[in-house]
């Protein structure tokens, strides 16, 4: 390939790359109107859609978010501990893997987590919808897509994944904990004691303001490939692809950028 040709590709990736940001940020822009203002104008909001849509994303993501946080706590504080022990300070295993719950695991692994289940479904769903014209049909019955499909997603996704989080804290906890007072052989008073003088309210706010950003990119990612599906059933399963690995992808990149805010002004 010569260099001018590898120089035309990369400008046109650069540039379809750009064109979907700015498509992805005019969605977020439609989105937010149909969710703040036009419900203000007198456009009622789809709350029995966004209900099922919270059952879908959020209940049924218990099991494997709860299984998930308890594996990394156990984690977390056998770590900890291993590094801990050879300075004589065994006993902080217990408030570092609580403040690294709930400043970064939590949030992110539960991110993570419903990422690669939910957003593949919404694009799964939404794509199938496109090939098969109902969104086309809806156009047609004069509703809009964006506030019939994609706002009980997003607004799903807000309330969900927080709350998630919280589980996902409390649950890490509790894993932490188990293993903390057997296996490491921490007293259980001194455990609990040590995590409640080491988390701050500010280190809880910082996780949860971080899960709702990954919520809006989950819902925002999820949404947009199903609307740029193009070849059928085959366009559906490479849309839901490209949905899940640019999901992580942005979740990783956003989570690097608030933790450096928060550590540096926070």
């Amino acid at each position: 390939m010569s260099e001018s040709a590898a120089h035309e590709r990369s400008e046109s990736t650069t540039i379809l790359f750009l064109r979907h940001l700015t498509s992805i940020a005019y969605l977020f822009r439609d989105t937010m109107r149909w969710a703040i203002v036009k419900p203000l104008q007198g456009k009622p909001l789809r709350l029995r859609a966004a209900l099922i849509q919270m059952d879908e994303v959020g209940v049924k993501s218990i099991p494997i978010v709860a299984l998930v946080s308890f594996v990394i706590g156990i984690i977390l504080v056998l770590q900890t501990a291993y590094q801990l022990e050879k300075f004589g300070a065994i006993n902080y295993a217990a408030s570092l893997a609580g403040v690294a719950l709930t400043r970064e695991m939590a949030p992110l692994l539960t991110a993570i987590v419903v990422a690669g289940r939910v957003s593949a479904a919404f694009t799964a769903e939404l794509g199938t919808m496109l090939v098969t014209e109902e969104i086309l049909a809806l156009e047609v019955m004069a509703i809009n897509p964006v506030a019939y499909l994609v706002v009980p997603r997003f607004i799903a996704m807000l309330v969900m994944l927080p709350c998630l989080t919280v589980l996902a804290d409390l649950i890490g906890m509790i894993g932490g904990y188990a293993v903390g007072t057997t296996a490491v052989g921490i007293r259980s008073s001194l455990y609990i004691q040590n995590t409640i003088d080491a988390l701050l309210l500010k280190d809880i706010l910082t996780g949860l303001t971080k899960s709702v950003v990954f919520a809006g990119i989950i819902a925002m990612v999820g949404c947009y490939m199903a609307f740029v599906v193009r070849g059928g059933a085959e366009g559906v399963g490479k849309a839901t692809m490209i949905s899940v690995v640019t999901s992580l992808i942005s979740i990783i990149l956003a989570d690097c950028f608030f933790t450096t805010v928060f550590y540096l002004f926070f």
